[in-house]
């Protein structure tokens, strides 16, 4: 019985040891993934990055074309407003002309 105990156990050893070689490129690939991820993750972080910027960019983008719209609405209402005015005088120069020319 020691004997077989004996020998299952310097099987066992050998298996081990065996295994352990099949170990090392497995070792290799898992060290290649890690970099490999740690490329991806830089990767991400750079698009992350050029996200954000343009994001700020179309907000600020977005603040230009609302002060711009505002500005074109301040400047029609003062053309309306002008153009009323000069309504405004010419009725009264029409008028003036009119009395003038039925007396």
């Amino acid at each position: 019985m020691s004997k077989i105990l004996k020998v299952g156990v310097a099987a066992a050893v050998l298996a081990l040891g065996a295994g352990c070689t099949d170990l090392k490129p497995l070792e290799g690939e898992v060290n290649g993934l890690k970099s490999q991820v740690a490329k991806l993750q830089a990767e991400v972080d750079a698009n992350k990055a050029a996200v954000d910027g343009a994001s700020r960019s179309a907000a600020a983008a977005t603040q230009t074309a609302t002060g711009a719209q505002n500005t074109a609405n301040q400047a029609l209402s003062a053309a309306q407003a002008s153009q009323q005015c000069c309504d405004a005088t010419n009725e009264k120069i029409d008028r003036m002309f009119q009395k003038s020319m039925s007396k």
